[in-house]
């Protein structure tokens, strides 16, 4: 206890550190912060939510008439095809696996795609008859994934990556048609995976990444097909360059890079001349996406404070328009997003009050329209509770973003329950999309907060690199910070606030838990952390080599190893836990989970863990989805609310 009690003296203590820059921004009035008035507000059927279909692959045809989409109609993630002009959507397979990754092949006949077991995320390659018909099995390596392809338009060349189990590197591949997998380059570093971006060349050469699982550096190469000879054209140490798309030649690409800024910004390179033309100028997270007309013209993506757009940028004049989708999580969608005339594009959006759709961008008529409706019939923008991006000083003065999403008709009289969701990765973000869980929890009268703690990504790299060796330190203050947030709104009551998150989200919920154990009432998480070392034991090595990139190695970092597992301090937990986790994880292996159940069932914590069985890292299956989400509200009703379990 006086360990824990230390621990909490100097996790709670006055800044060290100087305030960490990030874009210039107004901090929020907790004043300003208000409940709409909104008679049809009601619950939102939690069946509804946890129905709602997802998207987990989408390509063209081959010659643009139709688009095949993955998609969970079924209540599994199976592939399905609709014309491009409009029409009830015709199922092509069906499997209880995840069927994800399409691509369609250069003469029209197959649609390729991926399929692991499980969710254990070794994929195998099959191919169906584009008209539907018997699938076939193309490769059979139980210890290889191959994943992440891309169809030549000149040959029936596939490239792809590939990935052994016993490694942490990909190598960049080609597949012929029947399935003969043929590497073309040789990894040695476990930290570093190649993966696909262009043909070019008439098909003899593939522009590909070389990038480091940890995302702190990124190279561009073009490879021989032929031989695999490779020729680095972007690089530079703890610098990113992270291709998109490239002309038919290779001579122009589309690049992402924090080159001399510190922040992603997009331009096109000329690989002939190394002259860059980059898109404007702006403090936020900026991706190149594709290029479109011949070369002329680059697709941009700006996530703006949690929020994008899609713009298109002449790259003679400079000048930039947007595509008719409306700020939210927008990005282009598929390996190969334009359409086989160059007409359209696929594109994604979603806001808080709209589910995912993938759209049709028209590019002559600067037009967008619906390609699926995905979302069931109650949930709509009327009744869906509405959100909007705060921003807060934490203990250092460091300004956090995060994403409120406010229920309807509520008093301002501190007497409500809230939830926070801290986000997985940590190199990742919350971005201002729907949100099923913030949905569910929102429209049931939970006031939600989202924060994008220190370690997001989209807020430069300072800030984005400011958790290293730091895991649940400055990132939990930031976490608690949004709490504090909450409360000094007027709505909340400090003593009904839940934590809820999955993955690094569900580390950071232990974390809370065991370091802050009075600021938290409830929490559930989803395969989380509790203890680094055993982590590095049991996950797979492409994990482990972005664990060394946080950590170190336990060999070499011990102490930070103690310091950031939730195991150091969660003897000190108070709040009534649920823990929900995946048989076949190999991201967080199925003994975290059981860590926490035997370490907080031995000292007498209200706590209860869930096992699913064919599900990895998150749950796929529909009678999972909606068992996870209705045991999640359910818990916190019962241990904020007050209201019975059921």
């Amino acid at each position: 206890m006086l360990r824990y009690t230390a621990a909490l003296a100097a996790l709670m203590a006055a800044p060290l550190a100087a305030q960490i820059a990030t874009p210039e921004r107004p901090v929020t009035d907790p004043a300003s912060v208000s409940s709409p008035a909104n008679p049809q507000a009601r619950p939102v059927p939690l069946d509804d939510i946890g129905t709602t279909r997802g998207l987990a692959g989408v390509t063209w045809s081959a010659d643009g008439r139709h688009i095949f989409v993955s998609t969970n109609i079924t209540g599994r993630f199976n592939i399905w095809r609709t014309d491009t002009a409009g029409s009830w959507p015709l199922q092509i397979t069906q499997s209880d696996e995840v069927q994800s990754g399409l691509v369609a092949s250069r003469g029209g006949q197959w649609v390729y795609f991926e399929e692991d077991v499980g969710g254990n995320e070794y994929a195998d390659i099959y191919r169906v008859p584009a008209g539907g018909g018997a699938v076939e099995r193309l490769t059979s390596t139980a210890d290889i994934s191959e994943y992440d392809m891309l169809s030549s338009p000149q040959s029936d060349l596939i490239a792809l990556a590939t990935k052994r189990k016993s490694e942490g590197q990909s190598n960049l591949a080609v597949m012929t048609a029947d399935g003969q997998v043929r590497n073309l380059t040789a990894e040695a570093d476990p930290q570093f995976g190649w993966g696909p971006v262009a043909f070019v060349d008439g098909g003899k050469a593939l522009i590909a990444n070389r990038s480091r699982v940890d995302s702190r550096e990124g190279e561009v190469w073009r490879v021989s097909i032929a031989d695999g000879k490779a020729v680095k054209l972007l690089g530079r140490k703890d610098v990113r360059y992270e291709a998109a798309d490239a002309t038919a030649d290779g001579g122009l690409i589309a690049v992402t890079t924090n080159q001399d800024s510190g922040q992603d910004h997009a331009g096109a390179y000329a690989v002939a001349t190394r002259g860059w033309t980059w898109a404007r100028t702006t403090p936020w997270e900026q991706q190149a996406a594709a290029l479109i007309d011949n070369g002329k013209t680059m697709i941009v993506r700006t996530n703006a404070d949690t929020r994008s757009t899609l713009t298109r940028l002449d790259l003679a004049s400079r000048a930039e328009a947007p595509l008719p989708l409306d700020p939210g999580v927008t990005y282009l969608s598929g390996n190969q997003p334009l359409s086989p005339d160059g007409s359209k594009l696929l594109a994604t959006r979603s806001g808080a009050d709209s589910p995912s759709n993938l759209y049709l961008v028209d590019l002559a008529a600067n037009t967008a329209r619906p390609a699926t409706q995905l979302a069931m019939a109650s949930l709509t923008p009327a009744v869906l509770p509405k959100s909007t991006v705060v921003t807060f000083k934490s203990f250092d003065g460091t300004l956090v973003s995060a994403v409120m999403t406010m229920p309807f008709n509520l008093k301002r009289d501190g007497s409500n329950p809230a939830i926070v969701i801290p986000h997985g990765g940590p190199t990742s973000a919350t971005q201002d999309g729907f949100s099923q869980y913030a949905a569910a929890f929102a429209s049931r009268g939970y006031v939600v907060i989202a924060p994008n703690f220190r370690g997001s990504t989209g807020y430069g790299d300072a800030f984005q690199n400011a958790n290293y060796k730091d895991l649940g330190g400055g990132d939990l203050k930031d976490t608690v910070a949004a709490k504090q947030f909450l409360v000094s709104t007027g709505y909340v009551d400090k003593g009904k606030v839940g934590i809820f998150g999955g993955s690094y989200g569900g580390f950071m919920t232990l974390m809370a838990i065991g370091r802050t154990p009075d600021e938290f009432a409830a929490a559930v998480q989803w395969f989380g952390i509790i203890n680094w070392n055993t982590m590095y034991r049991d996950q797979d090595e492409r994990l482990k080599a972005y664990q060394r990139g946080l950590l170190g190695t336990p060999e070499d970092s011990p102490e930070i190893y103690k310091a950031s597992s939730p195991l150091t301090y969660l003897s000190a937990a108070k709040a009534p836990l649920l823990t929900i986790q995946g048989e076949n994880d190999i991201r967080v292996p199925r003994g975290q989970a059981q860590e926490v159940n035997d370490l907080l069932k031995a000292k007498g914590n209200i706590v209860e863990t869930i096992f699913y069985p064919q599900e990895g890292h998150g749950f796929d299956r529909r009678e999972n989805r909606l068992d996870s989400l209705r045991r999640t509200v359910a818990w916190f009703d019962t241990y904020l609310k007050g209201q019975p379990a059921r």
